[in-house]
């Protein structure tokens, strides 16, 4: 993203941050339980984890390195808190705001326990936001547009790793016909199935 002198690219993370805090706000009680694409979390689960790794990605571009930055994703299974409602679009909000400090973009950061420059975990964060923004419209049923920008810097990060069998998180490219959506694209080599649906 860099463009050959000493300030970065900067990636606007807000807009997909916002997409996301909007499908949280729908998200009824009584779909908490639902299923998700990710096979081992529900609805309630998956939400969770977006509070967590919209915290964790805070933290990292701030340089504010500790337990939030430390804890592996997997450590756990992530459940809803009490005060998700208001809790999540928050702290979506702070993510969103560290990310448009260039510093953010520059030197060494840490999540989910890796260390990583700064401008791969911005780009990390902005994938994570598209997929998982997927993850939750999908299962409750909601239409899905993320943000272009967004899009496209995760396809940028996940193309070049489609044929790699030892892809860290994530799972096997699904196949997708080719001429397919650029997020159709993005999703299967995500390791889902861009045909997903909630079955029952």
């Amino acid at each position: 993203m860099g463009d050959g002198g000493t300030t970065p690219s900067i990636l606007d993370l807000g807009p997909q941050a916002l997409i996301v805090a909007r499908l949280a706000e729908e998200v009824g009680e009584e779909q908490l339980d639902a299923v998700t694409p990710c096979p081992e979390y529900a609805v309630r689960h998956l939400l969770g984890h977006l509070a967590g790794l919209a915290t964790a990605f805070r933290d990292a571009g701030r340089k504010d390195l500790g337990a939030t930055t430390d804890t592996a994703p997997t450590s756990q299974l992530p459940d809803v808190t009490p005060g998700w409602r208001a809790e999540l679009p928050k702290v979506l909000g702070e993510l969103a705001e560290a990310w448009r400090d260039p510093a953010a973009w520059t030197g060494e950061t840490r999540a989910g326990g890796v260390d990583l420059p700064g401008e791969v975990a911005g780009i990390v964060a902005a994938d994570e936001l598209v997929v998982h923004g997927w993850d939750l419209a999908r299962a409750t049923g909601r239409p899905y547009a993320p943000d272009a920008a967004a899009l496209n810097a995760a396809y940028a990060m996940l193309a070049p790793t489609a044929g790699d069998p030892d892809r860290g998180i994530f799972g096997p490219a699904v196949p997708v016909p080719e001429g397919a959506p650029l997020l159709d694209r993005v999703i299967g080599l995500s390791g889902r199935d861009p045909g997903w649906a909630p079955t029952g």
